[in-house]
């Protein structure tokens, strides 16, 4: 079983029934796998397993003992993974747009892991058969580099980096609106949307992330192109804190406007990533042009503003 994690019911959260209380005081789970927990007995308060009609009252001491994934036979697949640079210890690919990272319920294959299996068999164990080597994620309509580790001490020091905030993960964004300063810096604690949990929000109790943002170009009073350099790395980040600010991301579906460009995703490009290498203690930064789809998009807006 999965560590065991502990809470103690406030009186915000008195009233709610079990599952809602538990969304509330945390940022990891979403509501629909808190009622899968409460319901695989995986939820008690004051030492009591609770039926999810269960209301909570201020001081129970909730235990909550998520179950342990079941475990995915992950299928090699040859993928024609796009490898900018691999030795020993890593690797750097270029993830396309619409290509999930890992496997997960509903995306089984034609994932990065699917690709990788295939391309090489000495991955890092440190995040287990599901996730072997990955080391820091995109989001699936995201493209662009990623960094892979091969084996566990690799996979250790890229970890590590990312702590410190050393690696260099610069991303190329369309946004509507303009934006009429040249940069700027978004401060500004990120976790679950508390109205839909299969969202992120700035929130007060999220966890701290710092976006840096440098206008690269400006199309009328439409859209504006960035380059976002992000010195923390949470989910959704860029998404989040773009539209925080008033200027969402063009293509998004989920944290942009309704009316926006129908683009199969966010306009959004990881273009360069730089590190230490785990051995060689050697700086390597890599670049990747942005899609040629993305390319022609800002061609056209180009076209037009420039009439």
């Amino acid at each position: 079983m999965a560590d065991t994690i502990k809470f103690v019911a406030t009186a915000e959260v008195a009233g709610n029934r079990i599952d809602k209380a538990i969304a509330t005081m945390q940022t990891e789970w979403s509501r629909t796998q808190i009622q899968g927990f409460v319901e695989g007995g995986h939820v008690s308060v004051n030492k009591e397993v609770v039926a999810k009609k269960y209301k909570v009252k201020v001081e129970d001491v909730i235990l909550v003992t998520p179950p342990e994934p079941e475990p995915l036979e992950i299928l090699a697949e040859d993928l024609q993974l796009e490898i900018v640079y691999e030795d020993e210890d890593v690797l750097v690919v270029n993830k396309p747009k619409g290509m999930v990272v890992h496997p997960a319920p509903g995306h089984a294959t034609g994932t990065l892991v699917n690709g990788l299996m295939f391309h090489c068999n000495d991955l890092s164990g440190i995040n287990g058969v599901v996730r072997p080597g990955i080391v820091h994620r995109i989001d699936k309509d995201t493209s662009g580099l990623l960094m892979v580790a091969k084996n566990d001490a690799a996979h250790e020091s890229l970890v590590q980096q990312l702590v410190d905030k050393t690696v260099t993960r610069r991303y190329t964004a369309l946004v509507h609106g303009h934006i009429p300063h040249d940069k700027g810096t978004i401060d500004a604690p990120i976790g679950r949307n508390t109205k839909d949990r299969q969202k992120m929000a700035v929130v007060d109790n999220g966890k701290h992330a710092v976006t840096h943002f440098y206008v690269t170009d400006r199309f009328g009073v439409d859209y504006t192109l960035i380059e976002c350099r992000l010195e923390t790395g949470r989910t959704h980040q860029i998404r989040v804190h773009m539209n925080y600010i008033g200027y969402p991301l063009v293509g998004d579906p989920k944290y942009g406007p309704r009316k926006t460009m129908d683009i199969g995703g966010q306009a959004l490009h990881a273009g360069i990533l730089g590190f230490v290498h785990p051995r060689t203690k050697e700086y390597l930064e890599f670049s990747a042009p942005i899609p040629a789809e993305y390319a022609a998009l800002l061609a056209d807006l180009r076209s037009h503003y420039e009439k």
